[in-house]
């Protein structure tokens, strides 16, 4: 009896451990467009441990589900500037930012302009 009884505290305590593994965070991410939409997401989700990247246009926020055994937001932001877009905590550099497209020049307050309309 007390075997069965280790064995099955041993089971709940790693399927307990198990479920912890996935957080769940959002973050503000600049842009203005569906390509930044595309390229928030993607540049998200090809950080290892990142299992979900859903980004709201309208109102600039990233939602994430990842693995924190993995990665962290430092690591995801890190990824995110790289491909040209800013997060409250990290700026992107001025080359990755002119690599993304003219339309998606979301620091130029005519581009913002224009993607209100």
């Amino acid at each position: 009896m007390k075997n069965i009884i280790m064995i099955a505290m041993v089971l709940l305590t790693t399927l307990t451990f198990a479920q912890d593994k996935n957080a769940k965070a959002s973050i503000e991410v600049d842009g203005v467009c569906l390509m930044c939409k595309e390229r928030i997401e993607k540049a998200a989700i090809r950080t290892k441990g990142v299992k979900s990247a859903i980004w709201n246009v309208e109102t600039h926020e990233l939602k994430l589900i990842f693995d924190e055994r993995k990665t962290n937001l430092d690591t995801i932001r890190q990824h995110i500037a790289a491909v040209g877009h800013d997060t409250k905590e990290l700026k992107a550099t001025d080359e990755a930012y002119n690599t993304v497209h003219p339309c998606c020049k979301y620091r130029d307050k005519e581009v913002q302009a224009d993607h209100k309309n």
